[in-house]
């Protein structure tokens, strides 16, 4: 029994392992400070970085969108949420709100929605 709870324990730090590894290669490439979009789901495709508001969206990103990472700094009082707005302008609906550190592979409601964001103090 001793030599079965040794063997199982083993097999379970091992798939653990293979678990986490799994799960950081997943994470967005995006840079510290910056807010990220990708044209396909899994921050893939095409991608955007901005450190700032953006109110235009480009045609190649415009309504392209599948994924999402907010890198943001946080500080007291600094905005450090993401917006995204359907529209140009930052109008329209906000489709997605990222918190700091947030990172969204895919999400079925904003996903080919964007086209502006903004930085801000919450969502």
């Amino acid at each position: 029994m001793k030599r079965f709870t040794t063997l199982l324990a083993t097999a379970l730090v091992a798939t653990a392992g293979i678990l986490a590894t799994s799960a950081a290669a997943e994470a967005a490439d995006c840079r510290s400070g910056y807010f990220c979009v990708w044209t396909h789901a899994n921050f893939d495709g095409m991608k955007i970085e901005h450190s700032g508001d953006d109110s235009w969206w480009e045609g190649d990103m415009f309504k392209q969108d599948s994924s999402w990472a907010n890198h943001g700094v946080s500080g007291p009082g600094v905005p450090d949420h993401v917006k995204v707005y359907e529209g140009r302008k930052h109008l329209g609906r906000v489709t997605l709100c990222l918190a700091p550190g947030q990172e969204v592979g895919y999400n079925a409601g904003a996903n080919d929605q964007g086209g502006s964001h903004t930085w801000s103090t919450g969502c």
